[in-house]
């Protein structure tokens, strides 16, 4: 994958959501109907990520999650050098959906830093919708084939058969991603994963959390990655289902008519 953008980190500040403001949940379900993504700030705890990400969403367990739901993403010592795992390291960490190997991912994860590192541990993020639009303008073919049925398979042997890019009948547009060893690729989508890695480090926003602060995605629009860090970074992340319905993927620009109509039989 391409180098990360060298452009400097942007910190989570003034224009965006303060979970204490009265307002902040509706603030919060404007933006994700919007741009399916909202910074937030004001979480100084794990007991207050738990409590503002039960007022959003329906939190769902990870198999590494906590008694309450909750996942501790730092380094534990133990297991960046396992498949899939590269979150609980300190390593690089590519661009990817949440829980893309099971049938139906998560639609919401909230991410908020309780401690910060001491040198990198920057939040990459890029809207799948940007990336589409760049692949397609860039190579057509490499969009049109990442949008083929069932030419990728996440996870491990209970993973799930699926595509980058799946396009609904109503024109709706999702994305499932991952790059680990737990992604496997059909021949014909392998010579565009180049293409799929340069659109997606062309599109990639650099966030610098402090603690307190995070974001909160649509996890079926937004692909987040991490840069390397040292220190003791101490992130805390919740999965789940909205409270109120929010629509089945992103609308497309105009390319997306153009576009192979695709299947996930998850959906």
């Amino acid at each position: 994958m391409r180098a990360a953008p060298t452009r400097p980190a942007t910190p989570v500040g003034a224009g965006h959501v303060d979970v204490r403001a009265s307002n902040a949940v509706d603030a919060c379900r404007t933006r994700l109907r919007e741009t399916g993504l909202v910074t937030v700030a004001g979480l100084m705890g794990r007991s207050s990520v738990l409590d503002f990400a039960s007022r959003l969403m329906h939190v769902v367990p990870h198999p590494h999650s906590g008694p309450d739901g909750l996942t501790a993403i730092q380094d534990t010592g133990m297991h960046a050098h396992r498949a899939g795992l590269a979150g609980f390291g300190r390593g690089d960490l590519q661009a990817h959906t949440e829980r893309a190997g099971v049938p139906n991912p998560p639609r919401l994860m909230l991410l908020v830093c309780l401690q910060p590192a001491t040198e990198g541990g920057d939040v990459l993020l890029a809207d799948g919708r940007d990336v589409l639009a760049r692949l397609v303008a860039d190579d057509r073919a490499a969009a049109v084939a990442l949008a083929q049925t069932r030419t990728a398979y996440f996870g491990a042997g209970a993973g799930h058969p699926s595509q980058v890019f799946t396009v609904r009948p109503d024109g709706l547009i999702s994305v499932r991603l991952r790059q680990d060893g737990l992604a496997r690729w059909s021949p014909l989508v392998h010579p565009y994963l180049p293409a799929l890695r340069r659109a997606v480090g062309d599109c990639q926003l650099r966030l610098r959390l402090a603690p307190g602060q995070g974001y909160l995605l649509d996890n079926h629009r937004w692909l987040h990655a991490r840069t390397g860090f040292t220190g003791r970074r101490l992130c805390v992340r919740a999965l789940g289902e909205p409270h109120r319905p929010m629509l089945a993927g992103f609308a497309p620009e105009t390319f997306g008519a153009r576009l192979p109509m695709t299947h996930d039989s998850a959906f």
